[in-house]
């Protein structure tokens, strides 16, 4: 049944153009695999989850997180003259140490012990590396992915322009195609909040998170998780337009706050489009595999965030849609870490049966689900969050009126406007992650109490 609805929704992803839903192309890594950095450690027989590796059940094992502790460890005590000729004496080094990344605590303080000869060493001559460890500061994080980025970008072109056979070059081009996708949503035009790349693969289908605002310092942290056909290439400018509209909104409804309470002053938000995994299409949509390495690549990357908060953790929200919620529910389900907030939209569920399941903090999970989107209900990969049984509230999706800015908000329809701006989804996403819940409008609402629901006072 979801390959038939997914053949139907594979026409119109995001309310996008119609395009044709590839697969990750094996031969595309080749481009770039000659210059792939080397093994930190020895060849192990069986590596753990990570953010590009192997699906786990609850995170990295106990045995590789201690190799990769062992490896950060060897990499301290090596002169910074030495650190390149240590990686290029390795053959598949970063992609095994960050398949079995350590804790992020361990990483931030091994990071936080380096001197700064040997730091630059390391984004020198693995920018991969410090580009996608949890526990390196998002700063330095940005400016290696960019750095991995650009090179690769270079390579590239060079491979495009070369007298290679034509297979590779036409696997370039594909990859050059999916990579110019992630500089171009980096641009900001200089209107918005600083943009920062804190997630980047290069190899096959790619992944990268791009983050609107400082995951430093925010008070308010967003994570979008997209769901089937979203791909670097076709859906990266469209996820960080989206993750931008909420920033936008949340601020807005920030500033309202503000000049309403002489107690709340200067917060901030950070909004993350986040394509950390590879999402499936037809081929693969009706399986559970995607799901999982998602699952992992989410929940690593939240704990990496408040590790590096410590003592100031930020609120964090998850809004997910279609096949990522199946992800985000597997995640706060199967790690030991807590979120404050949760939307899922469009959802094909998961084997969570019920909000009690779920790491949020006082329950605080929403559910919207629009007028002919076929994928709710169909309890494809588990219990229906929308169901009553599963407990989570309603988060109004049809559309209304504002009575506090004054304006009509739209409705959504089908599978994929749940993120158009201007949507009551959007409004409701918005006040749900700045920890105004008690403003969210219920789908179910008459007409009237919709309108006047959003009067309520704060709830904390």
């Amino acid at each position: 049944m979801l390959l038939e609805i997914a053949v139907v929704i594979a026409t119109s992803v995001a309310g996008l153009p119609a395009t044709e839903v590839p697969s990750a192309p094996s031969a595309i890594h080749a481009a770039v695999a000659s210059d792939a950095p080397p093994a930190l450690i020895d060849p192990i027989a069986e590596l753990g989850s990570g953010i590009f590796g192997g699906a786990g059940t609850g995170g990295t094992s106990i045995q590789t997180a201690s190799l990769g502790a062992k490896t950060l460890s060897s990499l301290a005590s090596i002169p910074a003259g030495d650190i390149a000729q240590y990686f290029a004496a390795r053959p598949a080094a970063v992609e095994e140490l960050l398949a079995q990344q350590p804790p992020a605590q361990q990483v931030a303080l091994w990071w936080g012990d380096l001197d700064a000869g040997r730091q630059t060493a390391l984004q020198v001559a693995s920018p991969r590396l410090l580009g996608n460890l949890e526990g390196v500061p998002y700063t330095i994080r940005d400016t290696s992915n960019r750095t991995m980025l650009n090179q690769t970008i270079s390579e590239l072109t060079a491979v495009v322009n070369s007298d290679a056979g034509r297979a590779v070059q036409q696997n370039a081009r594909l990859q050059l195609k999916m990579l110019s996708a992630i500089s171009a949503a980096l641009l900001d035009g200089g209107t918005e909040p600083d943009r920062t790349l804190v997630t980047l693969d290069v190899a096959g289908q790619g992944r990268a998170a791009i983050v609107l605002g400082d995951l430093n310092d925010a008070d308010y942290v967003s994570f979008l998780v997209p769901g089937m056909f979203f791909t670097i290439e076709n859906q990266m400018s469209y996820w960080v337009d989206a993750a931008s509209e909420l920033n936008v909104q949340q601020q807005l409804w920030l500033d309202h706050f503000e000049a309403k309470s002489p107690f709340i002053r200067n917060e901030s938000v950070a909004t993350v489009a986040w394509i950390g995994y590879d999402t499936p299409n037809l081929t693969n949509v009706g399986a559970i595999d995607n799901a999982d390495q998602g699952r992992d690549s989410l929940a690593v990357a939240i704990l990496g965030l408040q590790a590096l908060r410590a003592d100031d953790q930020p609120y964090v929200s998850i809004v997910a849609h279609s096949y990522g919620s199946t992800a985000a529910l597997m995640a706060l389900s199967e790690y030991d870490f807590e979120i404050d907030a949760l939307a899922l939209v469009g959802s094909p569920g998961s084997p969570a049966k019920s909000v009690a399941d779920l790491n949020v903090r006082g329950g605080n999970v929403f559910v919207g689900e629009a007028a002919w989107d076929p994928i709710p209900n169909s309890s494809y990969f588990g219990p229906d969050p929308g169901s009553a049984s599963f407990g989570a509230k309603s988060l109004g999706v049809s559309g209304g009126f504002d009575i506090i800015m004054k304006q009509p908000l739209t409705g959504s329809v089908g599978h994929n406007e749940y993120f158009t701006p201007g949507s009551e989804a959007m409004r409701n996403f918005a006040l749900l992650c700045i920890d105004r819940s008690d403003l969210v409008i219920a789908e179910g609402a008459p007409a009237v109490q919709r309108a006047v629901a959003p009067i309520g006072s704060r709830e904390r």
